[in-house]
Order: C-alpha cells, then structure tokens, then sequence
C-alpha cells in the first residue's frame, strides 16, 4: 500500500514569488488559485521533475520515463492513462487532517481535440500549430498552499523503482531568502510591449459575423439549439512568458489560473471556469454562459449586471447548458443524484460578468477520474447544444484546429481525486510567438455584430496583460501594428 506523506512547512514566501525559482525546470507547473479561495480556490499547487510524461497526438501515445526509457504505444489515450492510475494509486492517510485534495499525481493538458477518442466527427481544420493532444506529467511530490490558512504543505510518495530529485528541488526553494528580493515586474517601471509586431486573427470581423449567420441558419434548420464559436489571435512575444502570465494574473484574476512550462510549449491562463471536479464520490462542473462587459464607471457596470440577469437570451441559453451537463453527469452518476446546487448566479470578474451554475452528483462504484472525463469531455458550455453535433459544425466553421482551446488543464490525485478547469481565458506561448482564442455561444436570436464584439470583450485581460487594452486599435484578419 502507498501511503503519501504530508509535512508542514514554514515560509512567507507568496506562491507566484516562490514558483519564479521553480518555472525554469522543464515541465514545472503552477495551479494558482488567485481569487475565490473561500469558495473554489482556497488550494494552489507547484512542482516539476515529473518521473514520468504522457504525450499523445492522435493516437500515438509516448511514455517518457526519467530513467531516459522512452514507451511508444498505439492505442486510445483515455485508456493508456485509466491504466496508468490504477497503476500509480495511493491511499490518504486515516486521520486525513489537511483537507488537501491533491497529493501528488499527474498535471497538464487535454487538448480539445482530445473528442476524437470520444465521439467519431470529422477532420476537416488545420491542425497548424502541431501541438500534442495531451500530455500529463506524473510528480511523486508537490508543494501545496492554503490561501486561507497561509501555509506550505508538502506532499510525497515512493514508488518502487522511482526515483527523482523534485522533493528536495521544492524543499530548497521554501527555504531560499532570496524570492522576497525579486525586483517588481518590469511594467511597473513603465516597460510595456509584451506583444511584439502585429496582432492576427484568423478571422476577419466580416468572416466571423459571415460564419455566425451560418450558425443560425443550422439552428433554423434544426439541427442545433446553440453552438460556440471562436477566433484566435497571435502576435510574437517580447518579454519572458513568466512575467506575462504575472501580468495576466493581476489584470485578470481567476480561480483557476495557470502556468505549465511543458518544454515545447508553454500555457499561461486564468481561466475563470471549472470542468469536472472530483472528490471520492461526489462530482460537479460549473458551466458559465451568459457574459457582460464591465467598465470602471458603476453606473454602466450596475446596467450591465441587472441587464445580463434579465436576459431572455442569455438565460435560455444557460439552461440549455445546465441541461446538457445534467445529462452528461447522469451516464456515471447514480440515478437521481445529479441537481444543479447553484443555478445561474451572477459572478463578477475584473473585465466582464458571467453567468454561473453548478451541478454535482454522486458517481457510480467504480467510476475514476479518466472514466469522468470521457463522459463529460470537452465541456458542454464552449461547445454546444447538442453537443457532437455541435462539434461538427465547429469543425466546419472555424479555419483551424483549437488545440488546447476548450479543452481542460488541471490535476488528477493519485487518490482518485480531480480538479480542471476549461481552457478559456488562455495564451499559448510556442517559440517566439503566443496565441489566444476567444468564444461565445451563438443562439436563434444571436446578433452576428454583438456576437463579435463579445469575443474581444473576453479578451480583455489577455489584451491587456499584451499592452492591447485599446480594442480599436485590433483589425483581425490584417496585420495591423500594435
């Protein structure tokens, strides 16, 4: 039987100071919990060193030990991974006084396209960015903190025949003097220009109003109720991708950001939304649909708020949402348990409100975090209604691949427990160029203008976290100097 082991330790060292230490090592992660902590976010995890990372890209899955072996393997991913759990399972200690829901386990990414293992849909966009579909690193140890108590916590387990140098790693950076005197970012003595040259989008504004106009018609003809469409933006990077996520972080808060260094690609997010979240038997999600914008004037801002709460559009689409959860959640819930416990509550965020639900249920015997993920994945609320058909209409209407876009980033526990979030809100850093997608459900009476309009509003906080909070001056489509 593995049993972790959980020590105490002191440190006044904040977490996004102390991961500055940590962020360099190939496949180091960050799950920050910045705001919510009461409610969603009162843990944030750190680590790096993994002994094990899971690649795959369509359906070619790598098994990347530390010890340098190097497993290739032909098969669907889900099932690689549901194996290597019940593989690599450990057992909370009886007198569990901690609370903490992760210790030690796999972190990373399941790209969007990840679908493809679950349901059978066409391949017609361009896969231009290349990425892998998935990769999980697997951590013997982790550090974790209590935003509410203020505490360090570090996590370990032994497996027979692993051995990796991430604990004393992790145990040297809490106990460094030197993370306090890190100077303040380099914006906050006016040095701005995150983004270089011009930002791009894959759409021009005529294409993707064009291309919402068509949703509509699938919905007039019957074929949908609502789908979700996006565009992407790039531009080169100009500064150091931690102090970008640094500045995405405080110009747009979230209770479930993000920064993973995963080698080939680096993720930065601050994702307000919560996937599937997992604790012994019970399960929910927390779809957001409905989206307002906010601006520094209270009087707009309180229009806005009581305007997004009484919106018949908005409210119908959000229940479609909580619909289709429901029903996702009822394949490995047992019968009668899944209930929405909150349902359509308005949350504020620093750039826009949100209209938010949560559903839960209690899982089946025998249901694992993997078998929740292939009956929910991706989320239901950044596809739409009904879903596959829903995703087949994305593949046609959107000119390339979402990679990691709608798909989830999170931690999976040894112990069976779970915690991802919806991969919105999202810059991808690859070489010397980022990118970011944003989205919104099209609906019968959608506005094809204002459909428009909401994406850049979502992508407020990325733009400006890039120095691009002037949406005027952003022409997608064009190489427009920034």
């Amino acid at each position: 039987m593995n049993t972790p082991s959980i020590e105490e330790i002191e440190s006044n060292i904040p977490p996004h100071l102390l991961f500055k230490g940590l962020q360099g090592y190939p496949y180091s992660f960050f799950l920050d919990s910045v705001m919510g902590r009461e409610k969603l976010g009162r843990f944030s995890f750190l680590g790096c060193e993994p002994f094990l990372v899971f690649k795959s890209k369509r359906g070619s899955v790598s098994l990347e030990w530390n010890d340098g072996r190097r497993e290739l393997l032909k098969s669907n991913p889900f099932l690689v991974l549901k194996d290597l759990f019940q593989r690599f399972t450990v057992f909370p200690p009886p007198a569990w006084e901690y609370g903490i829901p992760f210790l030690a386990g796999s972190v990373g990414y399941f790209g969007y396209d990840m679908k493809d293992f679950i349901e059978k849909l066409p391949d017609i966009a361009k896969d231009d960015m290349g990425l892998p579909d998935c990769v999980m690193g697997f951590y013997d140890s982790a550090l974790i903190f209590d935003n509410m108590k203020k505490k360090y916590y570090l996590a370990g387990v032994e497996f027979e025949g692993i051995r990796t140098g991430a604990r004393t790693k992790l145990k040297r950076a809490l106990s460094s003097k030197g993370f306090t005197t890190f100077p303040p970012p380099a914006w906050e003595y006016g040095i701005s220009f995150a983004a270089g040259g011009s930002l791009r989008s894959n759409f021009t504004k005529a294409d993707y109003m064009e291309a919402v106009q068509k949703a509509k018609e699938y919905i007039k003809e019957g074929d949908i109720y609502q789908v979700n469409l996006s565009q992407r933006f790039e531009a080169g990077l100009k500064c150091e991708p931690y102090e970008l996520y640094l500045r995405l972080r405080d110009a747009s808060p979230a209770p479930f950001a993000s920064y993973l260094n995963f080698k080939d690609v680096i993720i930065i997010s601050s994702s307000p939304e919560r996937f599937l979240m997992k604790r012994g038997s019970y399960i929910e999600t927390r779809p957001i649909k409905g989206t307002s914008p906010r601006s520094g004037d209270p009087l707009i801002d309180e229009f806005n708020e009581i305007s997004l709460k009484g919106s018949y559009k908005d409210r119908a689409e959000h229940i479609m949402i909580v619909d289709l959860e429901r029903n996702d959640l009822g394949r490995i819930c047992e019968y009668g348990s899944v209930k929405p416990t909150e349902f359509i509550a308005l949350e504020k965020y620093s750039t826009v409100f949100h209209l938010v639900s949560t559903v839960s249920g209690r899982l089946k015997k025998s249901i694992g975090p993997v078998d929740c993920l292939m009956a929910a994945f991706p989320g239901g609320s950044i596809t739409g209604a009904p879903k596959v058909r829903s995703m087949e209409i994305i593949e046609e209407l959107e000119p390339v691949k979402r990679s990691l876009y709608t798909g989830a980033i999170g931690y999976i526990s040894f112990d069976g427990n779970m915690d991802t979030s919806i991969v919105i809100r999202t810059i991808v850093v690859k070489g010397d160029k980022l990118y970011f997608q944003v989205g919104g459900g099209i609906v019968a009476d959608s506005d094809p203008e204002k459909e428009y309009n909401e994406t850049l509003d979502k992508a407020r906080g990325i733009l400006c976290a890039l120095d691009l909070d002037a949406l005027t001056t952003v022409d997608p489509g064009g190489l427009q100097p920034v």
